[in-house]
C-alpha cells in the first residue's frame, strides 16, 4: 500500500474551526492520510469550544491570541510560527479554510516551502478590497498560488476562473459548513443536553417570533454598529418578536451593543454560544438578522431567510436564489426589511422555502478524494 499523504490542517478561528472539522475527521478516518492539526487560535476562546465539541485535540497549538494586537504584528505572528511547524512536520500538503489572517499567513509559510497548498472554500470575492477587511486580500493572495481551489459552488468557480487560475486546480465541492450543520444537528437529538442552554430564553419569548443576531466585522465598527444597535432597538419596539444576540467578544462590538440595547425587554444580549447552541438558535429563530459570512449558507440550510448587515457579499448565490437579502447598515433599510419579512407572509415564504445553494452535507468526502489524487 501506498505511503499515506501527510496532510497539515491549519486554522485559527471558530468559523475556520467549524468548516473544517468534518475535513478533518474524513482525513482521520481515511487510511489514505496522516493527518496532523495546527491551530493559531487567533480566537482563542471561541475556537476551544468548537474543538471540544467536534473532539479534535491540536497536534500544534500556537496560541497567538493577544488582547489588542494588529493585523501586522497577528500576520507576522502567523507567519513564524506555522513555519516553524511546517519545518518540523513537513507534510505533502497544507489545508487552509477561508480568509482569515491564519489562512493567509498558513498559506504564505506553505509556499515559502514549496509545500502545496489546498484551499478550501476558494473562491469567495466581494469585488471590494475593504469589505470585507482584511478578508478580501487574505483570500486572493492565497487564490494567487494555491495547488488545489475547492469551490463551495459555481460561482466560486466561475470568479478563480476570470483570475485566470487553471481550470484543472478548480474544483466545485460545495460548502464544508453544511457538512457540518448536519453533524451537530445529529449530535443534539442524539443528545440534547448539547443544547439546553437557551430554554430559559426559549420559555421568557414563548410566543414572540425569535430574531437570531450576529454583527462582528471589522468594517461595520464605529458608525455601522451604532446603526445595527439603533435598527435592533427599533425592531425589538414590536410586542411580537424578540432579539436574541450572542454579542461577540470584540470590545468594539461589546461597547456599543451594551450601551445601546441592554435591558430591553424584548432583547436578550448573552455570551458568544458553542456551535450546538449556535445550530439550536439557528432552528428556533424566525430569521436571521447578521453580518457573518457563515450565517448566510447555515441559515438556508434550515428555512431561515437571513437579512445581510453589509454593503457588499462575497456570496451572492445566497442573494440570486432568494435565501439571503443585503441590508447594508443604514438602520432604517434594517428596519424596513425585517418588518416586511415579519409582516409579508408571502415574502417570508418566498425566502425560507428557496433553494439553499451552498452544498449537501458530502463535501468534505470530495475534498479528501481531490487530496488523495492531487
Amino acid at each position: 500500500m501506498a505511503t499515506p499523504r501527510k496532510i497539515l490542517t491549519v486554522f485559527g478561528t471558530r468559523p475556520e474551526a467549524i468548516k473544517l472539522f468534518p475535513l478533518v475527521h474524513a482525513l482521520a478516518d481515511d487510511p489514505r492520510f496522516e493527518s496532523r492539526v495546527c491551530i493559531s487560535a487567533q480566537h482563542r476562546e471561541m475556537l476551544d469550544q468548537v474543538l471540544d465539541i467536534a473532539g479534535i485535540v491540536p497536534d500544534h497549538d500556537l496560541d497567538l491570541m493577544t488582547p489588542g494586537q494588529t493585523l501586522d504584528a497577528l500576520t507576522a505572528r502567523a507567519l513564524v510560527e506555522i513555519g516553524a511547524v511546517l519545518d518540523e512536520e513537513k507534510p505533502d500538503w497544507v489545508v487552509v479554510q477561508g480568509d482569515t489572517t491564519t489562512v493567509m499567513a498558513g498559506a504564505l509559510a506553505a509556499y515559502y516551502r514549496k509545500i502545496p497548498v489546498c484551499h478550501v472554500e476558494a473562491g469567495l470575492r466581494s469585488g471590494d478590497i475593504y469589505h470585507p477587511w482584511p478578508e478580501e486580500v487574505n483570500r486572493r493572495v492565497v487564490g494567487g498560488f494555491a495547488a488545489l481551489h475547492c469551490a463551495p459552488t459555481e460561482t466560486a468557480r466561475e470568479a478563480l476562473l476570470r483570475e485566470n487560475v487553471d481550470r484543472e486546480n478548480v474544483h466545485v465541492t460545495g460548502n464544508t459548513v453544511i457538512d457540518a450543520l448536519h453533524w451537530v444537528t445529529a449530535r443534539i437529538a442524539q443528545e440534547p443536553s448539547l443544547a439546553c442552554g437557551l430554554a430559559d430564553l426559549e420559555a421568557r419569548f414563548a410566543g414572540k417570533r425569535i430574531i437570531g443576531m450576529t454583527s462582528h466585522r471589522r468594517e461595520n465598527f464605529g458608525e455601522g454598529m451604532q446603526n445595527i444597535a439603533n435598527a435592533v432597538k427599533d425592531i425589538a419596539s414590536r410586542d411580537d418578536v424578540a432579539v436574541i444576540f450572542p454579542v461577540h467578544l470584540n470590545p468594539n462590538v461589546r461597547a456599543v451593543m451594551n450601551e445601546q440595547l441592554a435591558g430591553l425587554d424584548n432583547v436578550a444580549l448573552i455570551e458568544p454560544l458553542d456551535y450546538p447552541h449556535f445550530a439550536r438558535l439557528l432552528d428556533i429563530s424566525h430569521m436571521m438578522l447578521t453580518d457573518s459570512g457563515g450565517v448566510q449558507e447555515e441559515a438556508p440550510a434550515l428555512g431561515k431567510p437571513v437579512l445581510v448587515m453589509r454593503e457588499t457579499t462575497e456570496r451572492p448565490e445566497g442573494v440570486e436564489a432568494g435565501t439571503a437579502k443585503l441590508v447594508g447598515t443604514d438602520t432604517d433599510s434594517i428596519v424596513r426589511e425585517t418588518n416586511r419579512l415579519l409582516d409579508d407572509g408571502a415574502a417570508y415564504a418566498a425566502m425560507a422555502r428557496a433553494h439553499n445553494p451552498f452544498g449537501d452535507g458530502h463535501s468534505a468526502a470530495r475534498i479528501a478524494d481531490l487530496l488523495a489524487s492531487a
